[in-house]
Parts: structure tokens; sequence; C-alpha cells
């Protein structure tokens, strides 16, 4: 989304806060000692960070702290509903097929919170590193052995590595790729966070033996 630029550019009498402190990071897969960044992939969470959003604002803007009130009042409304939409979705896939691989190590909160196990990544948090070939071998065994339906790529990471993978272990690759790091552009269907989570959700579901019913009215179609 561009906006560490914004925040590094910003005034010096501009306050920064920190929202992803609100809730409770889980360690990366990688390191106890280094919080996974990817605390939105719980709807939950997002409903954490938006309280605090609205505390931020109100203790800078008091005048107007009524309106910022209401409106998270109104966001977390959505975002139950949008949580309960997506447990309800990962619950009609199978449970034997209740599983993620995925190019990288981005889903672990949605895996907690609706249900599922991830089953291997081949790169950890960072998009930007390259796996080994022993990582390659590791998790094509555990692919063969587990066998999911589908292997998951994401629209930020280049699939030719994924896409090597899922041919060596037998396994198709998801026609559908997630937004793993942004929401999507104008007119992708997950223009806004409620729609990226619903989008990500058919798209798990789908390819995994589930069916999806209607996302609730607030964010089921583009604004």
């Amino acid at each position: 989304m561009n906006l560490m630029p914004l925040i590094r550019n910003a005034s010096d009498n501009c306050k920064q806060f920190a929202v992803g402190e609100s809730v409770e990071p889980m360690p990366s897969c990688e390191s106890t000692d280094t919080p996974d960044p990817h605390v939105w992939n719980d709807a939950r969470n997002a409903a954490c960070m938006v309280n605090a959003i609205s505390d931020a604002f109100s203790e800078c803007d008091p005048e107007h702290s009524r309106i910022y009130s209401r409106r998270a009042r109104r966001m977390n409304k959505e975002l139950v509903e949008l949580d309960q939409w997506i447990k309800k979705s990962i619950q009609s896939v199978p449970k034997s097929k209740r599983m993620l691989v995925t190019t990288h190590d981005a889903f672990q909160y949605y895996a907690r919170a609706y249900g599922l196990t991830i089953l291997g990544t081949l790169m950890g948090i960072n998009t930007e590193e390259q796996p080994s070939a022993k990582m390659m071998s590791e998790l094509i065994s555990e692919i063969r052995l587990a066998k999911p339906p589908v292997v998951f790529f994401e629209k930020t990471v280049s699939p030719t590595l994924i896409r090597a993978v899922a041919e060596d272990a037998n396994v198709d690759l998801c026609d559908e790729s997630l937004y793993s790091d942004s929401i999507g552009p104008e007119g992708s269907g997950a223009e806004t966070y409620q729609r990226m989570m619903a989008y990500n959700t058919r798209v798990i579901v789908d390819a995994l033996g589930g069916r999806t019913g209607p996302p609730p009215l607030a964010f089921s179609s583009p604004p």
C-alpha cells in the first residue's frame, strides 16, 4: 500500500501510533523473538485495531470523539459479521481438506482463527528471501504425504517456484491467487479490508471443496 514513505516523511509534530501493538501477536515460525506481522488476517484483531484507532483519534481530536466512536461501532458490527461468515464458510470444507500450503508464511493468524492447518510454506514471512533446494524438497515431501487439494500462491509473489513445487508433488495450483499483504485495486472485488478477507475466503473455500454463501451485504459488492 506504500504507506511507509508517507509515515517516514510525516511532520515531526505528527503523532505516530503503532496500531498492531493493540493485539497480541503470534511468534513467527522463524523465531520466537520475531512477531508475525500479519495480524489483520484475523477479523477479531481488525476489530481491536479499529477500537485502538478510534481511541487515538479521539485523544487527538476530542471534539469529534463521538463521530469516531460511532464509526468504530459500525465497523465492528461489520467485522463481527465477517468473522462469523468466514467461520461458517470454512466449516463447509471437509475436515480432512482444511489445509493450506502457500508461497510465504502470511496466514498463521487466519488459520488459527478459522480452523485451518498450515501444512507448509515455500518461504517465511519475508517475501524477498529465496527458498533453498532443501526447503523445497521438504515441502514437496509434506505435500505428497498429506495430499492437500491444492497449493495456493499470492498476488505479490511470483508463482514460478510454488508452481514447480505443486508439479513435483502432483498437486494442482489454485487458479486464483490470494491477497496476503494488501487490499486489492479498484475493481478487483477486494478493494477494502472486508472485501479482501471475503475474497480470500471464497478462493480458499472453493478450492478446498467447501461452499461459501453470500457474504454480508455491507461488503458484498464493489463500492
